[in-house]
């Protein structure tokens, strides 16, 4: 069991899904805001994506990151502040083959395209996050014709952007071949000590949200990873436990499951408390972010 748990916030993701919830922050403004709620409610990390404060749709722009992020930081609230880097790995496949993919729904671009919001923050100074994420492999997304690639050069290319621009990477993991990479990166020198490692469960068609693939996933980490898990939907609270119990942090949040309880939607300050009891139960302490930038040795 750990007995000192981060708690990372995933605000708001990147799903259309997520827009039908009275919670979901949609403008810079409200995705500071509900960051720093969940901050104040006990989250060291703050995962953080951006949308298109116009129509609702997921965004790459740099100039809405820079301003979540600016708020947040000028709020004075201290917390980790972690942005996707996973957006733009999306083909969607055509009935024709090449006749007709990528089909629309399609954001594929390159690997520095995917970071460039990260890239920009960290040479402009002022607004630089403390840690961007890798999506360790390609994944059949759901039952159509879409797929997430992310290549085993592509992660390179990310890993090593990463520590030139002296951001820690947090390494997303959705099947077991993910994890086999991520040992391969650590394997060729390309992660430093301690790896940050988020075990993303039942997402379709990744690892199913089961105790026995979770530990098969924990008995193959690397060593010296800090690793933290997380199942979407109803599972998102037992899985607080579940991670706790086998001995890893945790994440909650809007973007893996909108409900506090059946029907009543949540925000994601009170998904962040309600995590915070359960851990609290248990008999752990919850981190503060200033705990949790040592124990991630963050600059």
């Amino acid at each position: 069991m750990n007995s000192d748990v981060i708690i990372t916030c995933a605000v708001t993701g990147d799903d259309t899904k997520v827009t039908k919830s009275p919670h979901c922050a949609v403008t810079p403004r409200e995705i500071a805001d509900t960051a720093i709620a969940a901050a104040k409610a006990g989250a060291a990390i703050v995962h953080i994506h951006v949308r298109d404060p116009d129509t609702g749709s997921f965004s790459m722009e740099t100039k809405h990151y820079r301003e979540v992020v600016k708020l947040i930081k000028e709020s004075n609230t201290d917390v980790i502040i972690n942005l996707t880097c996973g957006m733009g790995g999306y083909i969607v496949i055509g009935e024709h083959g090449l006749k007709d993919t990528p089909a629309p729904g399609s954001d594929f671009c390159t690997q520095e395209e995917r970071m460039k919001h990260v890239i920009d923050l960290c040479h402009e100074g002022l607004y630089r996050p403390d840690i961007a994420t890798l999506d360790c492999g390609s994944l059949n997304f759901g039952d159509g014709n879409r797929a997430y690639i992310s290549t085993p050069n592509y992660l390179r290319q990310g890993a090593q952007i990463a520590r030139d621009l002296g951001v820690k990477p947090e390494l997303e993991v959705f099947d077991t071949g993910n994890l086999w990479f991520v040992r391969q990166m650590v394997k060729e020198g390309l992660l430093n000590d301690p790896t940050m490692i988020q075990l993303c469960m039942g997402i379709p068609y990744g690892v199913p949200a089961d105790t026995g693939h979770l530990l098969a996933m924990i008995n193959a980490l690397p060593p010296n990873a800090i690793w933290s898990s997380f199942a979407i939907s109803r599972l998102q609270m037992p899985w607080v436990a579940q991670s706790v119990l086998n001995g890893g942090h945790v994440r909650v949040g809007l973007e893996d499951n909108l409900y506090l309880s059946k029907g009543v939607y949540a925000s994601n300050a009170q998904l962040v408390e309600k995590a915070r009891t359960i851990i609290e139960a248990m008999g752990a302490r919850v981190m503060s972010a200033a705990d949790a930038r040592e124990r991630l040795k963050l600059g």
